[in-house]
């Protein structure tokens, strides 16, 4: 007979995507996971699989949570241009955010920690980007559509421009104690859109 798990697997997920985020992959053993989840290491192995398995898991988990909430923001209906102004306003305040800013984007220290090295953690941090500068994208095209957006803008590539300024502000919130710092550097971009 089967032994019935003896912890909620959905809930030691949330957990360990909390630990992840907050020391990353190589800081993170499987005895604070241990410890951290409040489970044994067999029983992670046999839910999870082993620690990059668990971590691949979280990085999927953490694009499933935020992923609708930026769709959500950037689909409203009426002008887009406010929303979009209004996105990367708040990644700026997040990133100032001093409850926030030292543990930055989980997909943000993925591209720095492992991408470079894990080409499963590459795939999952470029689908990420790409599902949010598609939602820019297409936000931007609606609002060039409705004329907040001059002709003679490139949609695309200022969406690109804006994925890549979330990200920096996101790795410049986490290492500087200089809020103007973020806050110029957002402003300064979304300038472009005028």
């Amino acid at each position: 007979m089967a032994r019935t798990k003896e912890f909620d697997p959905d809930a030691a997920l949330q957990s360990a995507l909390e630990l992840f985020w907050q020391r990353g992959y190589e800081a993170t053993s499987m005895a604070d996971l241990v410890e951290h989840l409040g489970i044994g290491r067999a029983s992670i192995y046999a839910t999870f699989g082993n620690k990059r398995d668990l971590y691949l898991k979280a990085l999927d988990r953490y694009g499933e949570s935020h992923n609708p909430v930026l769709l959500r923001e950037l689909s409203q209906p009426g002008p887009a241009l406010p929303a979009v102004r209004a996105v990367v306003r708040r990644f700026a305040a997040e990133a100032m955010d001093d409850t926030r800013r030292t543990a930055g984007c989980f997909v943000t220290n993925t591209a720095a920690e492992l991408a470079p090295h894990d080409s499963a953690a590459a795939r999952r941090v470029e689908l990420s980007w790409e599902h949010v500068e598609t939602l820019l994208h297409s936000a931007l095209l609606r609002a060039q559509a409705r004329g907040e957006l001059s002709e003679e803008r490139d949609p695309r590539a200022l969406a690109r421009m804006l994925l890549v300024l979330m990200q920096g502000l996101r790795v410049v919130g986490k290492a500087s104690n200089d809020p103007a710092r973020v806050r110029d550097a957002a402003e300064q971009a979304l300038a472009l859109l005028d």
